[in-house]
């Protein structure tokens, strides 16, 4: 491929995927190696506003210092602005727990989205390329993936964009050859300390042996699971909107629904994996769903919840908010005044004289005899081992009886309020009303709740 063939299909590249414009700078990603010096010397080139930027991780001793002084120096010698920074990758990567090639990449992009903003760049560019898209795939595969790791790399990911991908490291070298470019050479690429490197080094040659245009085929197959995938975001998307029923805090996946699609599993993968939910939880989760109900998955964020009926997806914040962080009392009445609200409004009483009282007769009112409780009250979440007597019944039964009686969900009980005197229940709030301190022909004073759910 000839010099002006390669400038214009990296020119065409960009406008048939709108990566850039000619407004605003472009933060460009320089290691000093054949690719980023290519990059930032073809977008110069093309008429783009650079400014070139460095890391030095520190991981390969003088090496490093002399990428980084090579890289300055023909930036320099470009006119082209430079910026760097100097990482202590190791310590950074220990104190975060992460893998060293993991670090890096964290470091990296997190310094140039801060410089991007410095400088008002319209993206940052980096010299990903065919080759690169192709190892990416493989290694994707070699851990596991989903359509979108099929796919490999975008030609742009927020303001990350990569305008070499259409060309291969093989034509990224002629290019600088016949431009007369010097670039470093990073000796950890050619050994195969690193799965990627392997990768490079060892699996591709085999498969070239199979088929000498496997990246090109490997490519190619690339872009049209891109296009497939387009088709499936679109029928999930569609599913979601058909399938989840949305509530304040929690998604709730009806069973009956999710056995209807034609791929659960699939359904079930796009919700719960972007919550932090792994392959192995999602194959458990879609088996529960003809299992008993109780069954609870975490997520480092999130819980799913195995309902009767429903799949129910909470946030664990949620989940906090709902059982409290250190007890399980709610609010406390220990003098009642003649009027009061507890809960942000949603439960209020007043106290009234028995005389010409008209009882409410639905089950968001309760009314007592306020001479015969027991103060303080104490609004609480249920326990195990809860009974209560309700209203007209002889005998007490396990509140937690009741809440099966009336198919309570687990994400109900969890949420469900009693409002207590002593040790004795007095309601269920919004629902049953318990047979103790009721009101008889000797009551002389009334206290009335008032439960908006």
């Amino acid at each position: 491929m000839s010099v002006p063939q390669f400038l214009h299909r990296i020119e065409t590249f960009i406008a048939d995927n709108r990566l850039l414009d000619k407004s605003a700078p472009v933060v460009v990603g320089v290691s000093g190696g054949a690719d980023s010096i290519a990059l930032l010397h073809v977008l110069n080139r093309l008429g783009y506003s650079c400014i070139a930027c460095h890391c030095n991780f520190n991981l390969r001793g003088e090496e490093s210092l002399r990428d980084r002084n090579f890289t300055r120096d023909t930036v320099r010698e470009w006119g082209i602005t430079f910026d760097e920074v100097s990482f202590d990758t190791l310590s950074y990567a220990r104190e975060n727990s992460l893998s060293i090639e993991m670090a890096c990449r964290r470091l990296r992009y997190d310094w140039f989205e801060e410089k991007r903003r410095q400088y008002g760049a319209q993206a940052i560019a980096v010299a990903h390329h065919r080759d690169d898209s192709v190892e990416t795939l493989l290694l994707n595969l070699v851990r596991g993936t989903g359509i979108a790791g099929l796919t490999s790399m975008r030609p742009r990911n927020g303001f990350v964009v990569r305008p070499f991908l259409p060309v291969s490291r093989r034509e990224i070298e002629a290019y600088l050859s016949e431009q007369h470019l010097s670039h470093v050479v990073d000796h950890t690429n050619l050994e195969n300390l690193y799965v990627r490197n392997k990768i490079r080094l060892d699996v591709l040659p085999l498969l070239r042996t199979i088929n000498p245009s496997v990246d090109r085929a490997i490519y190619t197959t690339m872009q049209n699971l891109r296009e497939v995938e387009r088709v499936y975001r679109d029928a999930i998307k569609r599913q979601q909107c058909e399938v989840l029923v949305q509530k304040e805090g929690e998604v709730r996946v009806p069973i009956d629904r999710l056995r209807l699609l034609p791929s659960p599993r699939a359904f079930l993968f796009e919700l719960l994996s972007p919550c932090g939910f792994v392959p192995d939880q999602i194959d458990e989760i879609e088996a529960a769903c003809d299992g008993e109900s109780g069954r609870v998955f975490l997520a480092p964020e999130y819980r799913v919840v195995k309902d009767r009926l429903d799949l129910i997806l909470i946030t664990r914040e949620k989940e906090k908010e709902e059982v409290g962080a250190d007890t399980d009392i709610v609010a406390t009445i220990i003098n009642p005044k003649e009027v009061g609200s507890l809960l942000a409004g949603r439960l209020s009483y007043r106290c009234v004289d028995a005389g010409n009282y008209e009882f409410p007769r639905d089950k968001s009112h309760a009314c007592f005899d306020l001479d015969k409780l027991v103060f303080p009250l104490v609004i609480r979440h249920w326990r195990q081992g809860d009974r209560f007597r309700p209203f007209g019944m002889k005998g007490s039964r396990k509140l937690s009886d009741y809440f099966s009686d009336c198919k309570y969900s687990l994400i109900d009980k969890s949420q469900a309020l009693l409002l207590c005197s002593g040790a004795t229940i007095l309601w269920i709030l919004g629902e049953r009303v318990a047979d103790g301190y009721r009101i008889t022909a000797e009551t002389k004073r009334i206290i009335e709740f008032n439960y908006k759910k």
